[in-house]
């Protein structure tokens, strides 16, 4: 009876695996009956592009960014004025920053909507993107060329080659990419016109090397003809569309699309993925933060010899003559800590970033980049000098400007508010007021302590430290003020308008209620 009850449970069991074994079989055949035959294709030799992505966007922003070392680092004797030290020795290495971050911030750009095209990647999709990088960070030097040697042409047609290759590889990665269909978008994996997408996306990227060509030639006929061509290469974005629509408007008809197809192309007038404008605007604040301990690591370490001789080997001692350094540091590193912190805070309430954001975005980050410079200058000169309250009044005129084009993406997302902004924050009320207050901070408080210094300057150096002091207690007791002034306006001009009533969701849009 046991081995009858025992032979009874292993044949259960038997049938037990068998049915497993079916069912696995079932599912994966499903599975595979699911898979469409481009996955089938390219799942086991493609990837997702998110770190390829996260890497350049990384790289990127490192070369847009340390290109203010050579002018942050830049001598300047303490018996000049710093005047005419930014006329002579400044003003050209300032150019070649800007422009480069310019620059590298439209290649970044390009980057992206070039992978908004294509979502996925291979191998050789990796390396021709990381031979199009390692050109991308040689920019820089071709500009260093330009503005040192202004009369040899070579400078300039370095650079043009530069762009050309990068040019090329991109139209090699689109050609590529269309040819194995799979890595495409999936918008463009099922679209019927992929033909007109590639040659579409072909006839855009190809202009730049078009140009460069041209500035390449004019640079050994007449070398202020390329320059004009190299402002178009820069510039060619962000004059595209309204070039576009002035001559729509002249001609009076437009270029014909397929019927019923979804455009969706390489045209600067798309917004820009989000998520890599934060991720590039992000590893720009880190490495802008990280420079800023390199001149304390370099400059504020005393030689073992000199503290042995000056301080009898009291190292706290030796470490008091650099406190106005460090202080400035600190100052300098909350400053860059809480721009981000105002940058996160816009960024949450924003869902899609349109041209305009974007170019307000990069000019922000532009002058974000000029920081470490400011740091430099505000502990660089005597105390009570002259070159002291310039080097001060600077530093607030960089920040004013990384303030003000933070407040002016709010702005404009403003205006575009159902397609760019999130529903929470569409209808004005406490988050409108709050985020505006938040972006005025550091435009307000630097006009301010720029006034105050011209009026008085024995005090400028005190005004300027108070004043990165008093910023971070504003930021924490911001929201109580916000709501305490909300609260009194109400009492004061809607006195019959119970709370409950104030914060009803009908309220008007924000373009309504300035029309």
């Amino acid at each position: 009876m046991a081995e009858k009850d025992d032979g009874e449970i292993i044949e259960h069991h038997v049938c037990e695996e068998m049915e497993k074994k079916t069912n696995r079989n079932l599912d994966s055949h499903s599975f595979l009956e699911s898979v469409t035959p481009s996955e089938k294709e390219g799942s086991s030799s493609t990837q997702s592009s998110h770190r390829l992505l996260a890497y350049s966007d990384a790289l990127i922003s490192i070369i847009a960014t340390v290109m203010i070392l050579p002018v942050s680092h830049t001598q300047i004797e303490p018996d000049k004025e710093l005047q005419e030290s930014l006329q002579r020795v400044l003003a050209a290495k300032i150019a070649v920053y800007l422009t480069t971050f310019l620059i590298v911030t439209v290649a970044w750009s390009a980057h992206v909507r070039l992978f908004q095209v294509i979502e996925r990647i291979d191998d050789f999709l990796a390396l021709l993107n990381l031979a199009c990088m390692m050109l991308i960070t040689f920019l820089p030097y071709t500009f260093s060329l330009m503005v040192t040697f202004q009369q040899d042409s070579f400078g300039i047609l370095l650079f043009c080659c530069c762009a050309i290759v990068i040019g090329l590889i991109q139209a090699v990665i689109v050609v590529y990419g269309f040819d194995q269909p799979h890595l495409l978008n999936g918008q463009i994996q099922i679209s019927e016109n992929q033909t007109f997408y590639k040659y579409h996306i072909l006839k855009i990227i190809l202009r730049v090397p078009v140009f460069c060509f041209l500035a390449g030639i004019f640079s050994f006929i007449y070398s202020p003809l390329s320059y004009v061509f190299l402002g178009v290469v820069i510039f060619l974005p962000y004059i595209t569309h309204p070039l576009k629509w002035c001559w729509a408007k002249a001609v009076g008809h437009q270029e014909e699309q397929p019927n019923g197809m979804m455009f969706y192309s390489y045209h600067p007038n798309e917004p820009l993925s989000k998520e890599r404008i934060e991720s590039f605007s992000d590893g720009v604040y880190a490495i802008v933060a990280t420079l800023l301990i390199l001149d304390i690591c370099e400059d504020n370490v005393p030689d073992p010899s000199k503290v042995r001789e000056e301080f009898e080997g009291n190292l706290i001692a030796a470490l008091s003559v650099y406190g106005p350094e460090f202080l400035a540091y600190f100052g300098s590193f909350v400053t860059v800590g809480l721009l981000w912190f105002v940058h996160h805070s816009l960024f949450l309430h924003i869902t899609k970033t349109t041209r305009l954001m974007g170019l307000l975005n990069t000019f922000s980050l532009a002058f974000i980049g000029g920081l470490p410079l400011a740091y430099q200058l505000t502990h660089e000169f005597p105390k009570n000098s002259l070159n002291e309250l310039e080097a001060i009044q600077i530093s607030c005129v960089i920040i004013f400007f990384a303030g003000i084009f933070q407040l002016a993406i709010w702005v404009t997302a403003l205006f575009n508010e159902k397609e760019t902004l999130h529903v929470y924050v569409r209808y004005g009320g406490k988050e409108h007021a709050f985020m505006f207050a938040k972006l005025a901070i550091y435009p307000c408080v630097t006009l301010t302590t720029f006034f105050l210094t011209c009026i008085l300057r024995r005090f400028s150096a005190q005004i300027f430290h108070l004043m990165e002091i008093i910023v971070p207690f504003a930021f924490l007791a911001l929201r109580i003020v916000v709501r305490v002034v909300l609260a009194l306006l109400k009492l004061v001009f809607c006195p019959s308008k119970s709370v409950h009533n104030a914060d009803d969701d009908t309220r008007l849009p924000f373009n309504s209620v300035l029309s």
